[in-house]
């Protein structure tokens, strides 16, 4: 089992960054993809961003290409994201997600953890 640890949510104005973490424990995800997603208000649960096990290749959802970087750590099996030029629409719950099987490709991916979530709120 994976256990996912988000953390770095908050509060901030528009135009600011924020970085969120997400630890990872109970095995190691260094050959598993991880992506974050997000859930507003109302809304459902959208891809926000997936960066491949190796760490090579990086997707993100259009909304957030260019504002929004995922990388990580295999060593401190860990994954961030980095958001820069926060918009008020970008306010949600941010979800750390992992693979469910290792060594899988693809956009988005299948998954099989996720983290509880962590708050962004951004204010206009």
């Amino acid at each position: 089992q994976v256990q996912l640890v988000e953390s770095g949510g908050g509060l901030v104005q528009a135009g600011g960054s924020l970085r969120l973490s997400c630890a990872a424990s109970g095995r190691t995800v260094s050959s598993y993809g991880m992506g974050w997603f997000r859930q507003a208000p109302g809304k459902e649960r959208e891809f926000v961003a997936r960066i491949s096990w190796r760490g090579g290749s990086t997707y993100y959802a259009e909304s957030v290409k260019g504002r929004f970087t995922i990388s990580r750590d295999n060593a401190k099996n860990t994954v961030y994201l980095q958001m820069n030029s926060l918009k008020p629409e970008d306010t949600a719950v941010y979800y750390c997600a992992a693979d469910r099987h290792p060594y899988s490709g693809g956009t988005v991916g299948d998954i099989g953890y996720w983290g509880q979530g962590t708050q962004v709120t951004v204010s206009s």
